[in-house]
């Protein structure tokens, strides 16, 4: 139960970072205008709160295991919103990243 809410709290995390980021980009980038780009501080200020809520106490821990999370969630992202079509070294470097997140998350440490 554990891994499974410390997973969904990635998936939540990574929809306001991915998301906010995404919103400044179309503010700034695509010209929408500033309340795109206000948007997109909430959420990323949103990502930060999230984060807050895994179990484990070490932010270091927690965001270096996070970037794996953004990596394949920033494809997966662009291929949604964008037509960004991935190619093999994207999804092999992306599935890399993932497999680093649950190392880093949660090999048995013996404590």
């Amino acid at each position: 139960m554990i891994v499974a809410r410390s997973v969904a709290l990635f998936a939540v995390a990574a929809l306001f970072e991915i998301g906010g980021a995404w919103l400044v980009w179309q503010g700034v980038r695509e010209h929408r205008g500033w309340i795109w780009v206000g948007a997109g501080v909430i959420a990323l200020g949103l990502y930060g709160v999230v984060a807050t809520f895994q179990s484990d106490g070490n932010f270091g821990r927690i965001l270096a295991a996070y970037g794996g999370v953004f990596v394949a969630g920033s494809i997966a992202w662009g291929m949604v919103a964008d037509g960004y079509r991935p190619d093999r070294f994207d999804v092999a470097g992306a599935l890399v990243c993932l497999v680093g997140m649950a190392v880093i998350m949660y090999a048995p440490r013996g404590h």
